[in-house]
């Protein structure tokens, strides 16, 4: 059910209860004459009041509100019906056994839940007062929420405020529906809701309604127990109606009198409601983790021997980040830097994709079941959260349909260059800080709010993408791109709405910088002038998508073929489009269907954009030999940019597409007609299965050499020494990395797999800069014929060895280990030690 038809449906039923209510449980003493219409104030009570309090009520009432007929009314749930003297105050009963409940159901009573709805659904005002019998807030404090409520503005204004129907939740001036007393001091939440870590404690200790929405909100409610505030407010939001909230002082007295006289809160009871309030929330997030465990299972299925086939190097390299950052921060090193690989320059961990962000935090999750570990974890709960971050954004900005944003969700995060980029690329993957920025930037855009300014949201704003930085700079990059297309793209459709919202999120963003850059200025000094740091990175001529990579579909696409994949992109973990042509196709129809919606327009705009940008700086056309200029072009020099794999905005169109998708369900599933929900879902369908993911394939793992794990190593590699394995390891082969993270970086390594500097303009290459015996290493190892050794070449070997700082010369056994041997033996000029499984020469100082 949409919100509006929702709040229809409630208020229908509050007419209907209202009577029920009144004529089967109002307990008022007989003097007086009842006023029958509606009233001014309705203060509503889900406790027994003293008599006292009933007095200072109604002399505040009458000297607030005034004292003729249809003023004001106070309803008193489970109250003495000899307390009331008048008939504007009103004693309400719930649950009497004998079935005259307003909802005719058969639930326990008792609870705060069941008390609030009586008296609310039992009121006639205009605006709705909820407090407590205590009077923990004084009632002086009403005119305060009277001047935000906008008195007189009710109705159904503002009911439909989603970016997919133009409007943003609350935006244009809308009064609010509620406005909420905040205390500074914890009273509120002792009287109400627990505070429990992933739930809002929002309570209605104090609070003003306008009453026709009350009555629709808590008419809607099914909690009977403290939980009742939360469910209430969460079904206010998702009408797109606006909550307030005003600070106000602590009152010493009050608190004692409250704190003395208010009952405990049954915190069990609290928490199975807020369970069963957010059970389907809780059912995607699990729907979620088992869609990522299906990716990821064959690496759950053996951690210890299994490796993801499609990775090329990337597994190695990333399981290497993890251990280096923990080694570094466990031995209080500088977390930013290494020299245990890349001898003797080292590494500079910021410049690379180490993701400090989530490895800082798994330590001890490192420490105690080891890096592979950590690195299933954070493929398998970050795709999962992601996923879930993307259904928050889209449930509370585009649709109210839970099952719909799920669909989106799910597509976000699992879309065909997510699950390619899940082979070894944990930065493309755990993407769950860019819905929050997103929707913290939308938040700026509908300007400051009561008791929400800009300051507060440009300081959030500021911490997550801080935060995003240390865990992927470039995901960050090219999500602020698409952020700034559809900026533009909104200017376009909707002029008025975007110069308006250019001002305080300008303001805004000020903030955010002023928060962002002193927190990131010193780690990102070091990446670009701090050791080891470089320019922009080599990617090739081939590192724009083919057109034909658009609408083909992906290795591990339930439909996809990885020979023509393979063809069309990088690599198996660079297939940065493959949407295939039902999906978008179905993305198109859904954007001429709803094309009057401005903000649908705006994204067809950024995904078109982030498509053609993905192209590349050129474009060759399929099946011709033409190739034309490409809009990459223009940006392929600037500064950043320049180190950006321009396939990869491609991926912009991911959460575009899941959007579509989620505004087109939502629409489906209220149509009137049977049989267009059923054709709209068969469209959907068709356009979901092709591109469903299949589990990543997996290899056995390369074993470590018995030298290594024995610990035999040691005796020939001595402190401040490297490591040389044969082949040194590069891009191609890195199985020399995990066996360092085996050796809990006891030694250090020649070569490595890393992006570093090049040459004296500092060009970033992958890999350390090559050297004369390396390049011969790995030729020979591949299959090149070992040159005639003389004096030349073993020169050039002592070189190259005494530059990298060589303790010992490994050779483990694999394909051609006799060719190999052969070579090195005649360089060095000796017989290799055998040890174990591999061969050794020591090379260190001393040795001929």
């Amino acid at each position: 059910m949409s919100g509006e038809s929702a709040a229809s449906a409630g208020q229908e039923n509050v007419s209907a209860d209202r009577g029920n209510v009144s004529a089967g449980q109002d307990e008022r003493a007989p003097a007086g004459t009842r006023w029958l219409g509606t009233v001014g104030l309705s203060v509503v009570i889900p406790a027994p009041v003293p008599e006292q309090t009933l007095a200072t009520l109604r002399a505040h009432l009458d000297a607030h509100c005034g004292t003729g007929p249809g003023a004001w009314e106070l309803i008193v749930v489970a109250g003495d019906a000899a307390a009331a003297a008048e008939p504007r105050i009103r004693l309400i009963r719930v649950g009497d056994g004998d079935g005259d409940r307003h909802d005719g159901d058969s639930r326990a009573a008792g609870g705060k839940g069941a008390a609030l709805r009586a008296g609310v659904l039992a009121s006639t005002g205009d605006r709705v007062l909820l407090t407590d019998a205590a009077l923990s807030t004084p009632l002086d404090e009403l005119a305060r929420l009277e001047e935000v409520l906008d008195p007189g503005t009710g109705g159904d204004q503002g009911t439909d405020r989603h970016p997919g129907t133009d409007g943003h939740p609350g935006t244009d001036g809308a009064p609010p529906a509620v406005v909420l007393g905040r205390s500074r001091n914890r009273l509120v939440r002792t009287l109400g809701i627990p505070g429990i870590p992933g739930f809002r404690a929002d309570t209605c200790a104090f609070a003003l309604f306008d009453g026709d929405r009350a009555r629709a909100a808590f008419g809607a409610s099914t909690l009977d127990g403290p939980a009742i505030d939360a469910e209430v407010l969460r079904w206010v939001r998702r009408q797109g109606w606006h909550v307030a909230e005003v600070e106000l002082p602590v009152h010493r007295g009050h608190t004692r009198t409250a704190v003395a006289s208010a009952p405990r809160p049954d915190r069990r009871r609290a928490l199975g409601d807020l369970f069963r309030l957010n059970a389907g929330g809780l059912a995607v997030a699990a729907a979620f983790i088992a869609l990522s465990l299906y990716v990821f299972h064959g690496l759950w299925a053996d951690l210890d021997g299994a490796y993801l086939a499609d990775a090329l190097q990337d597994q190695n390299q990333w399981e290497w980040f993890v251990g280096v950052t923990t080694d570094n921060i466990t031995h209080l090193r500088n977390p930013l830097f290494t020299l245990s690989q890349g001898m003797p320059d080292g590494v500079n961990l910021m410049a690379n994709a180490t993701m400090l962000g989530l490895n800082v935090p798994m330590i001890p999750v490192t420490l105690l079941f080891g890096e592979t570990v950590t690195f299933a974890l954070v493929l398998t709960l970050g795709m999962a959260a992601s996923a879930w971050t993307w259904y928050w954004l889209i449930r509370r900005r585009f649709v109210r349909s839970r099952w719909a944003a799920a669909a989106g969700g799910a597509l976000a995060a699992f879309a065909p260059p997510m699950v390619s980029h899940a082979n070894g690329h944990p930065n493309f993957v755990v993407l769950f800080m860019i819905p929050l920025i997103i929707d913290r930037a939308l938040r700026l855009c509908e300007g400051p709010r009561e008791g929400r300014g800009v300051t507060r949201d440009g300081v959030l704003l500021g911490l997550f993408a801080t935060y995003q930085i240390f865990i992927g700079e470039e995901p960050l990059l090219i999500a602020a791109l698409g952020m700034l297309v559809f900026c533009l793209a909104y200017l376009l459709v909707d002029p008025r709405r975007a110069l308006a919202a250019a001002r305080p999120l300008g303001s805004g963003l000020v903030v955010a910088l002023a928060v962002c850059l002193p927190l990131v200025a010193v780690p990102l000094y070091w990446q670009f002038f701090g050791p080891q740091s470089y320019h922009s990175v080599l990617h090739g001529d081939n590192a724009g998508n083919s057109p034909r990579a658009l609408i083909e579909f992906a290795s591990r696409s339930l439909f996809g073929d990885p020979e023509t994949a393979g063809k069309l992109s990088l690599n198996t973990t660079e297939q940065n489009a493959f949407y295939g042509w039902p999906l978008l196709a179905f993305g198109v129809a859904v954007c001429v269907w709803l094309w009057r919606s401005k903000a649908v327009r705006a994204l067809a705009l950024t995904g078109f954009v982030a498509l053609l940008l993905s192209l590349g700086p050129w474009v060759p056309v399929p099946r011709t030999e033409i190739v034309l200029p490409g809009p990459w072009r223009l940006m392929i020099k600037l500064p950043l940019f320049e180190s950006v794999i321009e396939g990869r905005v491609a991926m912009v169109c991911a959460p575009i597409l899941a959007i579509l998708l989620a505004l087109a369900l939502d629409r489906i599933l209220r149509l009137p007609a049977r049989e267009l929900r059923t054709l709209g879902l068969l469209g959907a369908a068709a356009a979901l299965i092709p591109v469903l993911p299949l589990p990543l394939n997996v290899r056995d793992r390369a074993p470590v050499p018995a030298f290594i794990t024995s610990g035999d190593w040691k005796r020939y590699v001595k402190d401040g020494e490297a490591l040389v394995p044969v082949p040194l390891p590069d891009p191609g082969q890195a199985d020399a990395l995990h066996w360092q993270v085996e050796a809990d970086f006891g030694f250090r390594l020649a070569g490595g797999y890393f992006n570093g500097p090049w040459g004296p303009d500092r060009i970033g290459i992958y890999g350390a800069t090559p050297r004369h015996l390396s390049n011969l290493l790995r030729d020979v190892r591949y299959g090149a014929q070992p040159p005639e050794v003389d004096a030349s070449w073993r020169g050039q070997a002592r070189q190259d060895l005494e530059y990298w700082k060589a303790g010992a010369v490994v050779l483990p056994r694999q394909d051609r280990d006799t060719e190999l041997r052969g070579l090195i033996t005649g360089l060095l000029g000796r017989e290799p030690e055998q040890v174990r499984d591999v061969w050794v020469w020591r090379v260190g100082p001393g040795e001929p």
